[in-house]
């Protein structure tokens, strides 16, 4: 059984502001003690630089630091080499788009994502395709937010260099086929970067069987800190990556006019990494597997479904995203209600919501609008939550109209 009551308890904020509906959690999540214990204590008793010290503390740290690479690793079914610490997803595909793609773009090659894309995983393209020469293509959505994968596979040819694409939407919460974009894509001799950043928390995930040759997500996004992520990369195309910073702990040596690279993952890690992150990222992954998945994931769409229902039984309020493969993300507009004000009116109830274009403007001109209210759900939200958040809403619109 899944008991959101009693998993709120494990986090500390939730706790203090016991009024607090948190539906922001396509934004970032709250984080369990466990996870902000570790950072405590490491600052507490273990802070030191990695991979320099021979003191013990320091010798604590590295050893640490890295067994949270296999932590990561095993969670996501990859090898130890695989897994490149990052800023987050933002740096995990800057880092592909800039030092794997760009090189190998050339006039001619093109670039697919689909018109669902988080500006992060947008924007580092088109400037890849500026700078190279190259044509970004983009694969559309129906009116429900669904991936026309008949013009996906139309599209695909032996100019497609990359294809980059979200696992879920930030914004219409669609959970897309990437097993299947990654097999026709592959086809073509073309390389996926899936972004994981919405699903990771909830979706069980093994690259083994995704066969994605790159993998991003961030900590924040998975009840972990903010900060620190992981992009994980097929061998192969690792190890044609050029760095994406040169300084400390990335090289074997160094002459005044030369340098020999570290073996990949360390030559993509240059300079003193979020050590911290790194412990807390572990921590949260240990607390998502001492989780029932699958019970969270069947509570988390019934909850989903309910709050569908009520969002709609609500007169005028329409739902932005009604794919019928759907995590628990609701975009909504209401009528005659801006979202910053309907955002600013729940704000004022204690329920966080997120407003405006979620950084998705180009998905927002497709629906011909500027923005949406979006209510996010994840393992510590409860229908009376969904109640109120209703009530809000029902509320604002009396009150503007």
């Amino acid at each position: 059984m899944h008991y959101p009551e009693q998993i709120r308890l494990q986090f500390p904020l939730l706790v203090r502001n016991p009024e607090l509906a948190w539906l922001d959690n396509a934004a970032t999540t709250q984080k369990p003690a466990q996870v902000i214990d570790a950072i405590r204590m490491l600052y507490e008793s273990d802070n030191a630089n990695i991979n320099r010290g021979l003191y013990d503390i320091a010798v604590r740290a590295t050893a640490g630091y890295e067994s949270v690479r296999k932590v990561v690793a095993e969670f996501i079914g990859a090898g130890e080499g695989n897994i490149v610490y990052t800023s987050g997803t933002t740096g995990g595909v800057n880092m592909v788009a800039r030092c794997y793609l760009q090189p190998k773009l050339k006039a001619g090659s093109e670039v697919l994502i689909s018109a669902m894309e988080h500006h992060a995983n947008l924007i580092p393209w088109q400037i890849a395709c500026k700078n190279s020469g190259a044509s970004l293509r983009v694969i559309p959505i129906d009116e429900d937010g669904v991936l026309n994968m008949g013009e996906f596979r139309n599209m695909l040819s032996a100019n497609t260099a990359m294809v980059a694409v979200t696992h879920v939407s930030n914004t219409l919460g669609t959970v897309n086929p990437v097993e299947e974009i990654i097999e026709l894509a592959h086809s073509v001799g073309a390389r996926v970067l899936v972004d994981a950043a919405q699903s990771i928390a909830h979706y069980p995930i093994d690259v083994s069987e995704m066969n994605a040759d790159f993998l991003a997500f961030s900590a924040h996004k998975m009840f972990g800190p903010t900060g620190i992520g992981v992009l994980y990369g097929k061998e192969e195309v690792l190890s044609e990556m050029e760095p994406p910073n040169y300084g400390g702990d990335m090289i074997r040596t160094v002459s005044y006019q030369d340098c020999t690279l570290a073996d990949i993952p360390r030559r993509l890690e240059a300079g003193t990494p979020h050590v911290a992150g790194v412990f807390g990222l572990g921590e949260a992954i240990g607390f998502i597997q001492h989780l029932d998945r699958t019970a969270v994931r069947e509570s988390l769409h019934d909850l989903t479904t309910y709050a569908t229902e009520q969002l709609l039984g609500v007169n005028g309020v329409t739902l932005i995203g009604r794919a019928p493969s759907k995590s628990s993300i609701l975009s909504f507009t209401a009528p005659g209600v801006h979202p910053h004000d309907m955002a600013t009116v729940l704000g004022t109830r204690q329920i966080a919501v997120r407003a405006g274009h979620h950084c998705t403007q180009p998905l927002m001109n497709h629906f011909g609008i500027s923005g949406t209210t979006r209510a996010s759900i994840s393992i510590y939200n409860t229908r009376d939550e969904i109640d109120r958040l209703v009530s809000g809403v029902r509320d604002a619109i009396n009150f503007f109209s």
